[in-house]
């Protein structure tokens, strides 16, 4: 029995979330919907939108901590790689993930600089526009890996924000060769449709020869496959990996489980905010197929919990609601 259900590795970035109007995407020169890479100063500018609005819900953040965290709630292992500077936000962040049981490499690798920051506008259509500084994340490479950690690990997981690193792509290979020598399955998440479009090249270095599970939304399966339908995406994913989860937004999801096809159906929810949603999706499907549940099963705890926390402000469910989900 491996030590960690799972080994996830991305950028360590402290959210802030706010709920904005969608005027204030075009008066602002914001790209809704997507997550966009901006430079300390322009989040700053920003950020002086928001002063006086009570401050933002604050969270250490960050796709495949979200997701790890949320594996750990529901009582998996969780191994966390990751990079953060030696300053207030950085050590807040590492707090925040002890807290939530999940183990990391941050006390060892700190260092001088600024930790990563989101942005995150949520609109009144409950969808979550990110902008994000990526500070001492940017930094995040070979030497920061816990290879010993990973080898003791069902799973490793891979954020698909990490593409727009050169260097932090070079510790993906790394991460990814060392999972394959030693019987590590690898899981990936294409993270945001930005992440296809605009950085794809990147991306197929990082799939390489193919990848145990995939976690993707509709049009990031169809913008990484060139498929205009979900159904021929579908059939085109099965070249890149052996097993994949596809949501559907309100329509579910769709599950390869290697043999056939599976339908999860949707929890009918009002969404407040869509942030963490997919996070929430891969954490929980994690947590169950690597704590004996079937894909059917995993799948649909998964629909449950993302159902849940697009429900609800902020990116996360706190572990009373991680409890009460298992129990169901």
């Amino acid at each position: 029995m491996k030590k960690y259900d799972v080994y996830g590795m991305g950028n360590a970035l402290v959210d802030i979330e706010f709920s904005v109007k969608d005027n204030f995407f075009s008066d602002n020169e914001i790209e809704k919907g997507l997550m966009t890479l901006v430079d300390e100063e322009r989040q700053n500018s920003i950020m002086k939108h928001f002063n006086g609005n009570g401050g933002g819900k604050v969270a250490c953040g960050g796709s495949a901590a979200n997701t790890v965290i949320g594996l750990s709630y529901f009582g998996g292992k969780a191994f966390y790689t990751c990079k953060v500077a030696d300053d207030e936000h950085g050590h807040f962040y590492m707090d925040d993930m002890h807290s939530a049981g999940v183990e990391t490499n941050i006390k060892g690798v700190m260092e001088e600089g600024v930790t990563g920051k989101c942005l995150v506008m949520v609109s009144d259509d409950a969808e979550r526009t990110m902008n994000t500084y990526l500070g001492a994340s940017e930094t995040l490479s070979e030497k920061d890996l816990d290879l010993e950690a990973i080898k003791a690990s069902e799973y490793l997981y891979i954020e698909g924000y990490l593409v727009t690193s050169d260097i932090a792509r070079v510790a993906v290979k790394k991460a990814y060769v060392t999972a394959l020598e030693n019987g590590v399955k690898v899981a990936l998440t294409f993270s945001d449709p930005a992440m296809v479009k605009y950085f794809k090249d990147g991306m197929k270095e990082m799939v390489g020869d193919g990848v145990d599970l995939l976690f993707c939304n509709a049009e990031e399966a169809m913008l990484w496959t060139d498929c205009d339908n979900v159904n021929e995406a579908a059939e085109k994913l099965k070249r890149t990996a052996t097993n994949f989860c596809m949501t559907l937004g309100s329509e579910g999801a769709l599950l390869y489980d290697g043999k056939e096809y599976i339908n999860i159906a949707p929890n009918k929810v009002t969404a407040v905010d869509t942030t963490g949603a997919g996070d929430l999706f891969a954490g929980s499907f994690l947590y169950g197929i690597t704590n004996g549940m079937t894909f059917q099963q995993a799948g649909d705890l998964a629909s449950a919990a993302s159902s849940q926390v697009v429900s609800k402000f902020g990116p996360r469910l706190t572990k009373e609601e991680h409890d009460e989900l298992a129990k169901k």
